[in-house]
């Protein structure tokens, strides 16, 4: 069975062999290249909607398979969260507006293996404040890779977000986590985007996990609405994330979700 593959540390998580990183990059360059090719889609009067019907046509005209349709009842290929939507966005028919952002998120199975990013779009103008978020966030994700390298803590991970966010004036959201992938969509560890160096389980190559921090302009509380499926910040403020998927290496951290445009960021490139 393909969640047997590699060995289990003594905190459960799953050790993969240096042969199984290449299925990983086929996974995540494929995920990856969707949400390169949605953002000359977003646009101001465009649906969520649409925006997940073409991610569903792309999925499958590569011969992949979506790993949300079906997912707990979940029907769509993508979430996508509007400003203070935090994520799992469920896509619909509302029309964007000037200035949204949101954050489309896409898991894909190829050959087996699990391919899941997120990254931040804006509909026509940006404000100012929400050009900040997005950026403090975007930085705050890549701080969290550096901190993942052999030897090191998941703590040290959280430690490295959640100090950056916080001396933003900013908040990281402690209700959702990151969660190790590979042959399965979620399997331990569960990846807190905040805590204390030094803490938790240590990271080994052949790790896989993602590491997506949610940041808030406003409080870090969320709730879910009724469809129990989209949280947003209580207080009403804009959330901004971003999310890789990685592979910790002897080095250090092997990304699996580059852009291959070089578009991660909204404002690059």
């Amino acid at each position: 069975m393909y969640e047997r593959r590699g060995r289990l540390t003594k905190d459960g998580i799953r050790i993969y062999d240096l042969s199984d990183f290449a299925g990983m990059n086929r996974a995540g360059r494929l995920a990856a290249t969707i949400l390169d090719d949605i953002a000359e889609h977003v646009f101001v009067g465009q649906t969520t909607a649409e925006l997940d019907r073409l991610i569903t046509h792309w999925v499958e005209e590569a011969g992949a398979t979506s790993a949300t349709i079906g997912y707990k009842g979940y029907q769509h290929a993508s979430c996508i969260s509007v400003n203070h939507v935090v994520c799992h966005g469920i896509p619909g028919d509302k029309k964007l507006k000037d200035g949204d952002i949101l954050n489309i998120d896409v898991t894909v199975i190829v050959d087996g293996w699990y391919g899941d990013t997120s990254r931040m779009y804006v509909a026509g103008s940006l404000t100012r404040k929400a050009e900040r978020l997005i950026q403090v966030t975007h930085d705050a994700l890549m701080l969290g890779i550096e901190a993942a390298r052999p030897g090191n803590t998941f703590g040290d991970i959280g430690a490295a977000i959640q100090t950056y966010v916080e001396a933003q004036r900013m908040s990281v959201v402690r209700d959702f986590c990151g969660h190790g992938l590979g042959r399965v969509f979620h399997a331990p560890p569960n990846v807190l985007h905040y805590g204390r160096p030094g803490t938790g389980p240590t990271l080994e190559e052949g790790m896989f996990f993602t590491i997506e921090p949610m940041v808030n302009l406003g409080r870090p509380e969320t709730k879910v609405l009724a469809d129990d499926w989209t949280a947003v910040t209580r207080d009403k403020s804009l959330s901004a994330q971003f999310e890789h998927s990685v592979g910790i290496t002897a080095q250090g951290c092997e990304v699996f979700t580059l852009s291959p445009a070089g578009h991660f960021h909204p404002t690059y490139g």
